[in-house]
């Protein structure tokens, strides 16, 4: 009989084996073999699948990538304030910008070598300054930015 994962904070999370069902003195209790790779297989089945990730799913991806929600929201470009308007709403999905950049940050924490969360975080980081005219120079090795 599957068991109904709820504690992973999605709904429609579904275990057909890895699990042993104990009676305890509190009651009835759910042992879980290897549950970090268990939440890794989760994340991967989320940044994977074809539909639109839901508030929910960023709010598990957020925990697994140990990010507050002021860290996550610092990274995508948004306040701390609509990140967790979308993590409230879990069952919707969240817009296509930040579900994009979201599965990018995730692949990259899951099995990437952190560049793209180093450029994400470089980025986020930026002080707006006046724009400068581009000189570059071809070379060699291609066009490059003239010093």
């Amino acid at each position: 009989m599957p068991y109904h994962y709820v504690e992973s904070g999605l709904d429609n999370v579904h275990l057909e084996n890895g699990f042993h069902v104990l009676e305890t003195i509190h009651g009835t209790a759910v042992s879980i073999e290897d549950v970090h790779g268990l939440h890794a297989a989760i994340g991967r089945c989320l940044i994977d699948v074809a539909t639109p990730l839901t508030g929910a799913e960023l709010r598990f991806l957020r925990i697994e990538m140990e990010l507050s929600q002021r860290a996550l929201a610092g990274l995508l470009g948004t306040t701390e304030q609509t990140l967790r308007r979308y993590e409230k709403a879990r069952s919707q999905a969240v817009p296509g910008p930040v579900d994009h950049l979201l599965r990018a940050l995730y692949a990259d924490y899951a099995g990437g070598d952190g560049s793209v969360r180093r450029m994400v975080e470089r980025l986020a980081g930026l002080e707006p300054r006046p724009r400068t005219d581009l000189r570059l120079r071809e070379t060699g090795q291609g066009w490059t930015l003239a010093a």
